[in-house]
C-alpha cells in the first residue's frame, strides 16, 4: 500500500502543477505559468493539456506563431477535444489577422476548419458556436465566410446560449449595415443574459463605432452597475474600460474600472491583468501622474516580462488600438 502511494504521488503532483499553471494564467502571471510548465516531467510536458496551456499563455502575450504551434501540438495529442480545436482556431485567426495578405487566406481557411471541427465535436459548446458564427459573419466568401452561414449558427445558439445568439445576429446586422436591427439584437442580448454586464459592454462598443458617445457612456455605466452586482462579471469592467479608452472618453472612469477589475476576485485570461496595468499606465500618463504610470508599467512587467507593449510603453503613443 505504501509503495503504491509513493508511486502514485508524482502523477498527482503533475496534475497539481497543471492546475497551478492554469491558475497563474487566469491571474495574468504568465511568467509564473511558463515557469511551472517548463518544470514538468517530459511526459507531462508533452501532454495535450500542457501544450494547450502554453498556447493560451502565448495567446494572451500576442505571440501568435508560438501560440498556433503549441495549440497544434495539443490537437495532435488529442484530436477529440472540442476546446483544443477552438483554441487552435483562435490562434490561427489572430495569426491570419497579423500576416501578409498572401499568407492570411490560407491561415483563415485553417482557422475556419478548426472552428467547424470544434463544433462537430461538441454541438453545445457555446464558445465554439459563437466563434464560428463570428468567423462566418466577418470572413469573405473566398475563405468560407458568409452571413447566411452565420444565421444558421445563430439558430443553433438559440438552443444553447440565447444571449450569444442575439449578439451574433447583431453582428450580422452590422455587416449588412442594418444598424437599427443590430441595436435591437444587442439590447435583446442584454435582456437574455444571466450576466448582462458583458452584453452592456458589447452594446457600448456598438455605440462607439456609431459615434453615439452619450449612448456609449450610458451603456458602459449600466454595465459597470451590473458588474458590481455580479461576482462573475469582473472582466466586463476590463471590456468597458477598453471601450472608453478606444473612444478617448472619460479617462478617470476607465482607470477606476481597471483598478476595480484588478482588485476583483474574478480575474481571467479573457482580461489579462498585465494588459490592464499597461492601459492604466497610459491613462496615468495622460492624467499627469508619471510616477503612477511607471508603477503600472512595472506591475505589468512583473507579471509578463516579455509583453512587448509593456516593454515599449515609453516609446509608443498613448493611443489605445
Amino acid at each position: 500500500m505504501l509503495v503504491a502511494a509513493l508511486v502514485a504521488a508524482p502523477a498527482f503532483a503533475d496534475r497539481d502543477s497543471l492546475a497551478d499553471a492554469d491558475a497563474a494564467l487566469q491571474a495574468g502571471r504568465t511568467d509564473a505559468a511558463m515557469e511551472i510548465l517548463a518544470g514538468l516531467p517530459a511526459e507531462q510536458a508533452n501532454s495535450a493539456l500542457a501544450h494547450n496551456l502554453r498556447c493560451r499563455v502565448l495567446f494572451v502575450l500576442e505571440q501568435w506563431d508560438g501560440a498556433a504551434n503549441e495549440c497544434q501540438q495539443a490537437v495532435n495529442q488529442d484530436g477529440n477535444d472540442s476546446m483544443y480545436h477552438l483554441w487552435l482556431g483562435r490562434a490561427l485567426g489572430e495569426k491570419a489577422d497579423n500576416a501578409p495578405f498572401w499568407q492570411a487566406y490560407g491561415l483563415a481557411k485553417r482557422a475556419r476548419v478548426e472552428f467547424e471541427r470544434s463544433v462537430e465535436l461538441d454541438s453545445r459548446n457555446a464558445e465554439a458556436l459563437a466563434d464560428l458564427g463570428e468567423f462566418y459573419e466577418e470572413a469573405p466568401g473566398v475563405v468560407g465566410g458568409g452571413t447566411g452561414k452565420a444565421q444558421v449558427v445563430a439558430a443553433k445558439l438559440d438552443r444553447v446560449d440565447p444571449a450569444r445568439a442575439h449578439e451574433l445576429r447583431g453582428g450580422i446586422a452590422q455587416e449588412n449595415r442594418d444598424f437599427p436591427t443590430a441595436e435591437r439584437e444587442l439590447r435583446a442580448a442584454v435582456a437574455a443574459s444571466p450576466h448582462p454586464a458583458f452584453q452592456w459592454m458589447r452594446l457600448a462598443s456598438f455605440y462607439r463605432k456609431q459615434k453615439r458617445w452619450n449612448d456609449m457612456e450610458s451603456a458602459v455605466r449600466a454595465g459597470y452597475a451590473a458588474a458590481e452586482r455580479d461576482r462573475h462579471a469582473g472582466v466586463a469592467l476590463f471590456n468597458g474600460a477598453s471601450v472608453l479608452i478606444g473612444a478617448h472618453r472619460d479617462s478617470p472612469l476607465a482607470a477606476k474600472m481597471l483598478r476595480d477589475y484588478l482588485a476583483s476576485p474574478t480575474q481571467t485570461e479573457e482580461g489579462p491583468t498585465f494588459v490592464a496595468h499597461v492601459w492604466l499606465a497610459r491613462l496615468e500618463k495622460q492624467m499627469g501622474d508619471a510616477a503612477g504610470a511607471d508603477r503600472e508599467r512595472e506591475a505589468a512587467l512583473a507579471e509578463a516580462s516579455t509583453y512587448k507593449p509593456a516593454l515599449e510603453l515609453n516609446l509608443i503613443s498613448d493611443s489605445h488600438t
